[in-house]
């Protein structure tokens, strides 16, 4: 079993870039109501926050998804590896990486092909959507930042 890594400050910037940060609660894209960093558990429609407790969601959703790729990543990773998993699965959620076919090529050492998987997550609720394909392009050039430099 491999050490349990840490989501590092160039990770957390690309999820806070992506993420954005709003104070009032808006349903996202897929309409699922959100509110500071992306934050959706039990955020309801007229709900308001301030930085701070968006910022405490942050490291709490970060937290989730950084123990869920230390858990399911059964082969060793390097840093940006793992922060680009880290901001896939703080996007998409621990279960739909526990079933993709990335995980399965990754856990595989397939990491080549495990890298060409990040572009085809660019929809949401059926709709592909630039601003996904947009982070999916950065996550992959992330995963692949050591093996092509």
């Amino acid at each position: 079993m491999n050490p349990p890594m840490t989501y590092s400050k160039t990770g957390i910037q690309l999820t806070e870039r992506f993420e954005g940060c709003r104070l009032e609660s808006y349903p996202d894209t897929g309409g699922v109501w959100t509110i500071g960093y992306g934050h959706t558990h039990g955020v309801h429609e007229g709900m308001t926050c301030t930085l701070e407790q968006a910022e405490a969601w942050l490291k709490e959703d970060i937290q989730a998804a950084t123990d869920a790729v230390n858990r399911l990543v059964t082969v060793p990773l390097n840093q940006p590896e793992f922060d680009a998993l880290v901001d896939f699965v703080f996007n998409l959620g621990g279960g739909a990486f526990a079933r993709s076919t990335m995980l399965k090529d990754i856990n595989a050492g397939n990491f080549a092909a495990a890298a060409l998987q990040f572009p085809l997550w660019d929809r949401d609720a059926g709709r592909v959507l630039a601003g996904l394909l947009h982070r999916r392009l950065a996550e992959e050039a992330e995963f692949n930042e050591e093996r092509t430099a």
